[in-house]
């Protein structure tokens, strides 16, 4: 947990007077108080969702006090009813990088209403959130997005793919050896538990924490999930008896009994030998034909498990986003591979990034040594040119700055594109497994 409170954050002035020489008001909500059953109808509303009952009103308000969350509602000042027609919800929550974690401003909850559109809201807010983070201290901001084209104008790039997974369970077959986990069905109330003793040992780099709500969103306890009984949960065991990996699904019948989907809900796993038992057991169950599930890693082990590897069928896409706010800091969070490990690094050397925002613009030397960084400022000229959005996707190791180079995202020459690759490569992809 971060020792950032996001809620005793400052609402942006800037934003705020922009807004309100619009006749708009930008101004924070309450998750205690009585605006925030508006305002989380206005986020379901936003997202196509149906009108929450109060039971779900008072489930999303725990999840925002658990967090804790900064709520802010931008509301017409024309419209008497107090019905925000922009929202937009933050926290500060650790993320795993290599060698250690960071701060993260994570940023959820972002509507407008179709009558407000064009109005400048959605700017206004999310440039609210990112110089409210970087007042606060905290080195970068991340999301997870459903529209891929409007986050980049603000300096986040996609840092975390995963992969959406389908298994042909007839055709696929096992192949690998017999893992010695424990599968075990449990209640759905156990499962909740299950999961968070297991994610304390599996997070990946790009990760951050579950809340308790997501947790029973996963089990099918929680009041926002429809069929909530219709979810089944698994939990595989060590031989000492400790959890080390917990599943969830539902079964569907697809027209012919004997054909049934597995899909899955959430898979978490802290060993590979965990992660092996899980999709043995979803891939054998009785009277099913093909086995789903989404935000999976997209460096996962599956396909060298089956028998068949053209069984199984991956898609992968953008997930998590994030936007540097301070190189430094953010630089000097992580460690580093490679040959700029054992080197001091005026090969990674001078970074000149671009950020039209004017967080991170300037001229930055990398030096590293032993895989630990340290950045300045620099007046030398640079060995890469970089946006701030291209800097942020790479940040994890996951995008190579060769292949944004290939895509003319990203200016310099091969030995320097390479040095910086090399230094910046995990051991493992970076994964986030669930939607904030």
């Amino acid at each position: 947990m971060s020792s950032i409170d996001a809620r005793q954050v400052p609402v942006d002035t800037t934003s705020a007077e922009r807004l309100a020489a619009k006749g708009l008001g930008y101004r924070s909500v309450d998750a205690q108080g009585d605006a925030f059953g508006d305002y989380y109808r206005a986020v379901s509303r936003g997202f196509l969702g149906p009108e929450p009952e109060d039971k779900e009103i008072a489930a999303a308000r725990d999840k925002k006090i658990e967090r804790p969350e900064r709520l802010i509602g931008v509301y017409d000042e024309a419209e008497p009813d107090g019905f925000p027609v922009g929202t937009v919800g933050s926290w500060v929550t650790p993320m795993t990088v290599p060698g250690g974690t960071v701060d993260l401003w994570a940023i959820s909850d972002v509507t407008v209403a179709g009558t407000h559109r064009r109005r400048g809201i959605a700017r206004a807010m999310l440039e609210g959130e990112l110089r409210s983070a970087a007042a606060a201290g905290v080195p970068i901001a991340g999301l997870t997005v459903t529209e891929g084209t409007i986050y980049g104008r603000y300096g986040f790039g996609p840092a975390v793919q995963t992969a959406e997974v389908t298994v042909d369970a007839v055709r696929a077959g096992w192949r690998s050896y017999e893992p010695s986990a424990a599968v075990r069905y449990v209640p759905r109330e156990a499962l909740v538990e299950a999961f968070a003793e297991v994610a304390e040992a599996s997070h990946r780099d790009g990760g951050t924490p579950a809340w308790t709500g997501r947790r029973q969103q996963f089990a099918g306890v929680h009041p926002s999930v429809t069929s909530g009984e219709k979810v089944r949960g698994v939990v595989a065991r060590d031989a000492d008896g400790n959890a080390v990996g917990a599943m969830s699904f539902r079964l569907v019948e697809e027209g012919d009994y004997t054909k049934h989907e597995l899909k899955i809900v959430h898979l978490e796993a802290a060993t590979a030998d965990a992660y092996a038992a899980l999709w043995r057991f979803a891939i054998s169950h009785d009277l099913v034909a093909k086995v789903t599930a989404e935000l999976q890693p997209v460096d996962g082990a599956l396909p060298w498990l089956v028998a068949d590897p053209k069984a199984v069928a991956q898609k992968a896409g953008d997930h998590v986003w994030l936007r540097i706010l301070d190189v430094p800091r953010a630089l000097e969070a992580r460690t580093y591979a490679g040959e700029g490990a054992s080197h001091a690094m005026n090969a990674a050397g001078v970074l000149r990034v671009h950020d039209p925002l004017g967080f991170t613009d300037g001229t930055w030397r990398v030096e590293i040594e032993a895989g630990t960084a340290r950045v300045f400022p620099s007046e030398m000229d640079p060995d890469v040119e970089i946006g701030i959005a291209e800097l942020s996707a790479a940040y994890l190791g996951g995008v190579p700055l060769r292949t944004l180079a290939d895509a003319g995202r990203v200016s310099g020459s091969d030995s320097a594109l390479e040095r910086i690759d090399a230094a910046l490569r995990p051991a493992r992809a970076p994964h986030h497994g669930f939607i904030f």
